[in-house]
Order: structure tokens, then C-alpha cells, then sequence
């Protein structure tokens, strides 16, 4: 969708929103768009970004409710406000006034995985060194009498068998640089998380004179990195974007070894690459590309470092 918008004359920036909003509208992999990934309270909550890589402008949206287009909202933040970030019941306002519809985004699907995890005893979650006890039972949950923290293990509860985000980076004809971001967040999220997804240089990152890039996975773990703004700035540096990539992975290793998680990068010469972290059960990432060279979009796998 994204790579037709281009042929037919739209702007690097309409590309990204269009080829992210074909996603929410075919709710890839359940992670990305209505009717999937349920919080805590069972509501299916959006995140997205897009970012123009011209004028360094970004908008973005978090925790929006009841608007189902996220990435055409984070468009109009750029196009109407001053602002980068609109969050919440807020976000969803600022959509209505902008003309997108105000829906439901729970679906029979998504509100039997959300019972399904209530009858699991609300495993799993992301609460620690709470009572009652969260690796047990379910909430309302509060803070001890007196704290004993234990080490959690940063071991990865996004589902390995899908990718969190649909992330996009595209390269213009004449080197311009857009890319975005939509997701749905985590499954059981507690209600108010935001992820890596809507934040500038963490879910995504573009800049017409170096590149972009776009990460997924476990994005309370990946934001604190800001992936891909680094990656985007070693490819400033003449670094090869396959190799940009690993070297991100290679700095989040340090700190979580077991992070579910991989990054996309493009340079401005169209040259590209992907890396991602090695665990159980996700050895190889795959992503899709467009480009004047392949006369159809194109699966391409990268083996996980």
C-alpha cells in the first residue's frame, strides 16, 4: 500500500500514514489496530507516530480511545497543532475534531482473550513487589506494608510469535526520509502504559540527510535505549544500516539479555538492513521491503544476533 501511494505521486509522509493505516484496518498480527491486545480493564488502546524527516517534525498519539485510524490522528497533530504528543481521552478528542469517527475498538475476539486471562488467575502481567501477590492472582493491587524487592528477571512477555508494532521507514526518489509507527501495545498492559512506539526516536526515527529506522518488541525495555534514533545516527556516521542495527541490539543485550525485540534501517542511498536479539523460540526476524529493484514487494529474513 505504502510503495503504490509513492507510485502514484503521494508524499513520503502519505505513504507511511497509508501503508500503517492499511494495518490498523487488517489488525495485523491481532498487535496492531482495533480489536486487539486488551488492557487490564479488557479496553483495546492505540499508540502511534509519524515523523518527517525534512523538517524533523513528529506527531504522535498514546493511549488513544475509541479512534481507530491512530496513525491519520498523529498526522493531523503535525498538520493542526504546535504540539508533538496528545495522550488519553484527550487524544481521542482532539481526533473527533479532526472528523474520525468515534467507535469501539473491543471485538468478540478481543474480549475473550481478555476472559481468558482473567480465568488464567491475570496471568501474565506486569506488576512487581506488589499484594497480593501478582505472580498469583489477580488485582486490585497495592503497595506492601513493608518492601522486599526481589530481582525480576527481564525475561520478555510479548508473545515471540508476533511482532508488537507495524513499523515503517521510507526512502523518497530523491532521498527523503518518513516513517512511522501503529501498534496496540501490550497484551494486559496496565491501563496508562505507553510504549516505545509513539516516542520519537525510541519506535521510530527519520532524518533526510542520514536515514530511519523503526524498532518492536518489548518497548518498556527498548524506549530506555532509544534505538532508533541510534541507529539513525551511526548511519550519519557512514555505518552500513545492517551493521547500525546490530549495534543497537548489541547495546540493549548488556542490559537485558532476554529482551524480545528487533530494528529496521534505511539509509538515504536506499541501502538496508535489520537486526534483532537471539532468545528461545525467535531466532530469525522477517520484514518486507519495497524498492525499484524488485518488481514485488519482498520478504526478507535476518538471523537474530
Amino acid at each position: 500500500t505504502a510503495w503504490r501511494v509513492l507510485q502514484l505521486g503521494g508524499s513520503e509522509l502519505d505513504a507511511v500514514e497509508r501503508g500503517c493505516g492499511q494495518c490498523e484496518i487488517d489488525q495485523c498480527d491481532g498487535s496492531v489496530g482495533y480489536g486487539g491486545s486488551p488492557d487490564e480493564s479488557g479496553e483495546t488502546t492505540l499508540d502511534a507516530m509519524i515523523m518527517d524527516g525534512n523538517t524533523m517534525e513528529v506527531g504522535a498519539v498514546a493511549d488513544l480511545r475509541h479512534v481507530k485510524n491512530a496513525i491519520g490522528v498523529a498526522r493531523k497533530v503535525i498538520e493542526y497543532t504546535k504540539h508533538t504528543l496528545l495522550v488519553g481521552e484527550s487524544a481521542s478528542l482532539f481526533a473527533v475534531r479532526m472528523g474520525f469517527p468515534y467507535e469501539d475498538l473491543t471485538t468478540q475476539k478481543s474480549l475473550s482473550v481478555y476472559s481468558k486471562w482473567l480465568n488464567q488467575s491475570c496471568q501474565p502481567n506486569y506488576w512487581k513487589n506488589v499484594v497480593p501477590d501478582s505472580s498469583k492472582s489477580c488485582g486490585p493491587y497495592k503497595r506492601p506494608e513493608k518492601v522486599t524487592y526481589k530481582e525480576e528477571q527481564t525475561i520478555s512477555q510479548r508473545s515471540v510469535h508476533n511482532h508488537d508494532t507495524i513499523g515503517m521507514v521510507v526512502i523518497g526518489g530523491s532521498g527523503t526520509v518518513a516513517s512511522g509507527t501503529s501498534t496496540n501495545g501490550a497484551v494486559h498492559k496496565i491501563p496508562g502504559r505507553v510504549g516505545d512506539s509513539p516516542i520519537a526516536g525510541a519506535g521510530s526515527y527519520a532524518d533526510s540527510t542520514a536515514g530511519g529506522a523503526a524498532a518492536t518488541g518489548d518497548g518498556d525495555i527498548m524506549m530506555r535505549f532509544l534505538p532508533s534514533y541510534q541507529a539513525v545516527e551511526y548511519m550519519r556516521m557512514g555505518t552500513d544500516p545492517a551493521v547500525a542495527c546490530q549495534k543497537v541490539i548489541s547495546r540493549i543485550q548488556k542490559y537485558a539479555p532476554k529482551f524480545f525485540g528487533a530494528v529496521i534501517c534505511a539509509n538515504t542511498t536506499g541501502s538496508y538492513g535489520a537486526a534483532c536479539n537471539k532468545i528461545p523460540g525467535f531466532t530469525q526476524f522477517h520484514f518486507m521491503v519495497s524498492s525499484p529493484l524488485l518488481s514485488q514487494p519482498t520478504e526478507q529474513v535476518v538471523d537474530c544476533i
